[in-house]
């Protein structure tokens, strides 16, 4: 009976402790890590209609990069937000860009043209890369509809997931709010 019960207990830890790694769910380049080059298809951004690296262009800068599956209103809450964040932080050069993954880069750009202008975003480029895996070395997560990685000075300070239908207004304003982990 002794040995039934160990073993039952045993089975519910384990149980417990793959439910809760379960729900975690990782994506992007870890804290600490570094986000290489990559190019993207600028739709709205000052360099509309271009191929190019806003990694390589923001250099050093504090950079907000989120990378999103599907531009629902949450998201689209997201990017405004942090949009005004950067246009608040122009002292501190901190800069963004959104990157649409997509397997129809047309489409895409005409959908990002459209929340660019219903959301007024002003300094947040919204671009589209082709394939939904993302760039390889950043190792988005297949199960993650959005992906927001914060960096500085080239290292990755801030990394948040969500899968599909996870993005609520009480997530969006704790990763607005992690922006404070890449300001000086």
């Amino acid at each position: 009976m002794k040995r039934l019960l160990t073993l039952s207990v045993a089975m519910m830890f384990v149980a417990a402790s793959s439910i809760s790694s379960a729900a975690e769910l990782k994506s992007g380049i870890e804290v600490g890590g570094r986000p290489g080059a990559y190019t993207v298809n600028d739709c709205t951004g000052p360099n509309a209609g271009k191929s190019l690296c806003y990694r390589c262009s923001y250099g050093g800068r504090p950079v907000v990069n989120i990378f999103a599956r599907e531009i629902d209103g949450n998201v689209e809450d997201l990017i405004a937000q942090i949009d005004e964040k950067v246009g608040a932080n122009k002292d501190q050069k901190m800069a963004a860009f959104v990157v649409h993954l997509t397997d129809d880069a047309d489409k895409s750009s005409a959908a990002l043209k459209k929340v660019a202008n219903a959301k007024k975003i002003k300094n947040t480029p919204l671009t589209n890369f082709e394939g939904e895996a993302g760039p390889s070395s950043y190792k988005i997560s297949k199960d993650a509809d959005v992906t927001v990685l914060m960096w500085v000075k080239g290292k990755v300070k801030v990394n948040h997931s969500f899968k599909k239908g996870d993005l609520s207004k009480d997530k969006i304003k704790k990763v607005v709010n992690d922006t404070s982990k890449i300001l000086n």
